[in-house]
């Protein structure tokens, strides 16, 4: 019973409803329009997604300080050489994932059947009372002051600020827990509602099917390269690691959450022989926090073709290279919540890609129906990063310690 609770509880299910509401909302309102009844229904539906997306936005800066500053801060109190070739492997695994999504992204989504043109689609009202939410600095400035506010604490070792700034992260995880993500079902329910009265959303789809699949199937090539290279650094056979992780793969499925799934990878990881056993206790909590790469790449395929689908066009290649490399360093310090990779980089999505409500909405939701997959592809993946560590330790010839992390 507790596993049915904990399902009909959970944000996916949440936002699936949210969904199938919208939709059939919309679909019943598209078929009775004209009437005074449906006009007023939808001046609301269209007011109130306005006002809840003002206040998603407003958010945004806040997220982006509460989690990449501290971040930065307790990573650079406890430097140490293996914490800086974790901390690299981690990024250049990201942003790898990222680029190969982005080429996919380029080579196939032109190639599925998306309809851009609006021809017969019908027209929202305008809203009725615009409540409009500034946010407290732009997205860009958020970032930047994250990072040097982060180096700088971590540079002159300031306990206060160090305090602050851990503080103000718990802050910013409240908002996130008790506003936002209660707020987003309905949000995502009034955007599904928008487009099923517009009529896009019928006609795109199996569109988004035929994404999830080949996201899916983006996640096994990843974990399949990661675990290539690490066996040919390490000269250790990767399949001697990978076998043991059928259990916190399906966990991962299971949970949505790399810090639920840690203890059954800290068990996986501790089976498989080529790991040095210090390497897995530094290792596999250190990655569980910054390593996100399933998340990534799904996050930047689903990026493409939502601006294909909302836009008519995909971003231009300069702009696609900028959010890769910037998306990394959001996956660092992404929050430990539910989609929390497209949450912390929601900025990104606004600012570089400039994506509307609409695209925010689309995107906050086909991630999170498959975010167990994206958490699952990256708990796999840390047992490749680990076998890098462990070949890094060897050739360096770094003693094997007792390492206890406590993350």
């Amino acid at each position: 019973m507790k596993e049915k609770n904990s399902f009909f509880t959970s944000l996916p299910f949440k936002l699936l409803v949210g969904v199938i509401l919208g939709i059939v909302s919309g679909i019943i309102l598209n078929t009775t329009d004209g009437s005074g009844i449906t006009s007023g229904i939808l001046n609301v539906v269209v007011t109130l997604k306005y006002v809840l997306g003002q206040l998603i936005n407003f958010c945004v800066p806040l997220i982006i300080i509460g989690f990449i500053a501290p971040s930065i801060t307790k990573l650079g109190n406890s430097a140490s050489r293996m914490l800086g070739v974790a901390i690299v492997i981690a990024y250049v695994s990201s942003i790898g994932a990222a680029f190969m999504s982005t080429a996919a992204g380029y080579a196939m989504i032109p190639h599925l059947s998306i309809a851009t043109d609006v021809e017969g689609l019908k027209q929202l009202p305008e809203v009725i009372f615009e409540l409009e939410i500034p946010q407290i600095m732009s997205v860009m400035s958020a970032l930047v002051f994250s990072i040097m506010i982060g180096l700088a604490t971590a540079w002159n070792k300031s306990k206060m600020i160090t305090g602050v700034l851990e503080e103000f992260q718990a802050i910013v995880l409240s908002i996130v827990s008790k506003v936002i993500i209660p707020v987003l079902p309905f949000f995502i329910a009034l955007t599904f509602c928008s487009l099923a009265y517009e009529g896009s959303i019928t006609k795109q789809l199996p569109v988004f099917l035929q994404v999830i699949v080949i996201v899916l199937i983006g996640h096994f090539i990843w974990m399949a390269l990661l675990y290539v290279l690490a066996g040919i650094y390490s000269h250790e056979n990767p399949m001697d690691v990978v076998r043991y992780y059928g259990p916190a793969y399906l966990t991962a499925v299971g949970t949505m959450s790399s810090a639920a799934t840690l203890a059954v990878a800290l068990q996986c990881a501790g089976k498989a022989k080529p790991l040095r056993k210090d390497m897995v206790q530094f290792g596999i909590p250190l990655f569980a926090n910054i390593h996100l790469c399933g998340s990534v790449l799904t996050e930047v395929f689903f990026c493409m073709t939502i601006s294909r689908i909302l836009y008519g066009s995909l971003p231009s290649v300069g702009t696609m290279i900028l959010f890769c490399l910037l998306l990394g360093v959001f996956a660092i310090g992404a929050p430990g919540v539910p989609g929390g990779t497209v949450m912390a980089s929601l900025g990104i999505i606004t600012g570089v890609l400039g994506f509307n409500e609409t695209g925010t909405a689309l995107m906050l939701t086909i991630f999170a129906l498959q975010d167990s997959f994206g958490t699952a592809c990256n708990v796999t993946g840390d047992g490749a990063l680990t076998l890098f560590l462990t070949g890094y330790a060897k050739r360096h010839h770094i003693q094997e310690q007792n390492i206890h992390v406590d993350l």
